[in-house]
């Protein structure tokens, strides 16, 4: 009896195991774990960034007309840019061009979204009258929150791991399995790289948010952070991964996209920097402003704007400093 329970101990610290399921049937549709999780983690975004932006004393809920443009086309660039990058998967000899479209399967890539969805959120803010770097700012934490719920897509998915491993918590792969390496025998284990980014995405939430309101980083010097946050773990877990990618110059095509992402981030914070010293002024373009009926309600955008009071005239201050019997 206590050899079993060693057993059933030892074998669940010893690895990380799949679900055994990555979809359910609700009528005559098809509901995939992953399609949950990408929506989940584009809901609590959505709520996050709908906060934020109201703290900065934008209208409430503007964020839903931005996301109406931005999430759609966000998602067809993402799957655009998994496709390019995974050319010979789906147009290879053998492969069945019209799986492209077949998202549900899992296939979708950040850089895509993150490129097609500032093009989609550009459109909602002009629509909106938002500052785009307003926008780009509240949304950065909300963002890494979406991307670490969505990786746990790729986990019931059993899709995107690392290396083979023989640590602690190594990660169980049904075999066989359409991604399993060549010559690896049945009950490898390997790098869970979706927890590896889980973890490292949530981490980046609470730094962004923490670091966003210590500095008061506006002017899309917020976001900035998050391209450079996100993309140095991504080069660490991209690099491990075993998947199918296009290789450029001995390294994968998403180690170039993180590389660039690091570096654009980078140039982004300090032309920003230098071209906004002081702290934007609304969360509105000039002449878009939004001017919310009956009482105003408090934002708290003391943390966001300038609102200390100005300088009283001489006449005030006089009126003010005089005694009561030369009134």
């Amino acid at each position: 009896m206590i050899n079993a329970a060693q057993t059933l101990t030892q074998s669940v610290v010893a690895s990380i195991p799949s679900p055994s399921v990555s979809s359910f049937q609700l009528g005559p549709l098809t509901i995939h774990f992953y399609a949950l999780c990408i929506i989940a983690g584009i809901v609590l975004a959505v709520l996050l960034t709908n906060h934020r932006l109201t703290k900065r004393g934008a209208e409430p809920w503007v964020v839903i007309d931005i996301a109406l443009l931005a999430v759609p086309i966000a998602i067809i660039g993402a799957r655009f840019y998994h496709v390019l990058t995974h050319w010979d998967f789906y147009f290879g000899e053998g492969a069945n061009p019209l799986s492209a479209l077949f998202i549900w399967e899992g296939g979708i890539a950040i850089y895509g979204a993150l490129i097609a969805g500032a093009f989609g959120a550009w459109l909602g803010c002009r629509w909106t009258g938002i500052r785009f770097w307003t926008f780009a700012d509240a949304l950065a934490p909300g963002l890494l929150l979406a991307q670490a719920i969505g990786r746990f897509g790729n986990w019931f998915n059993q899709e995107l791991y690392g290396l083979p491993t023989d640590a602690p918590w190594g990660l169980e792969i049904d075999y066989p399995n359409a991604a399993w390496p060549v010559g690896l025998p049945e009950g490898t284990l390997f790098h869970p790289t979706f927890l590896y980014e889980v973890l490292w995405n949530g981490l980046g939430v609470i730094v962004l948010l923490w670091v966003g309101h210590k500095f008061r980083l506006q002017w899309g010097r917020l976001f900035a952070l998050y391209l450079v946050w996100y993309s140095s773990g991504r080069i660490v877990w991209e690099s491990i991964r075993i998947d199918p990618s296009e290789i450029i110059l001995g390294l994968r095509t998403n180690v170039w996209a993180a590389i660039l992402g690091v570096i654009l981030g980078l140039v982004i914070f300090f032309v920003q920097k230098r071209r906004h010293p002081g702290y934007e002024p609304s969360p509105y373009v000039p002449g878009r402003e939004w001017h919310p009926e009956g009482t105003v309600q408090s934002q708290n955008t003391d943390d966001f704007v300038d609102v200390t009071e100005p300088p009283t005239s001489a006449v005030e201050e006089a009126s003010a400093t005089s005694t009561p019997a030369t009134k």
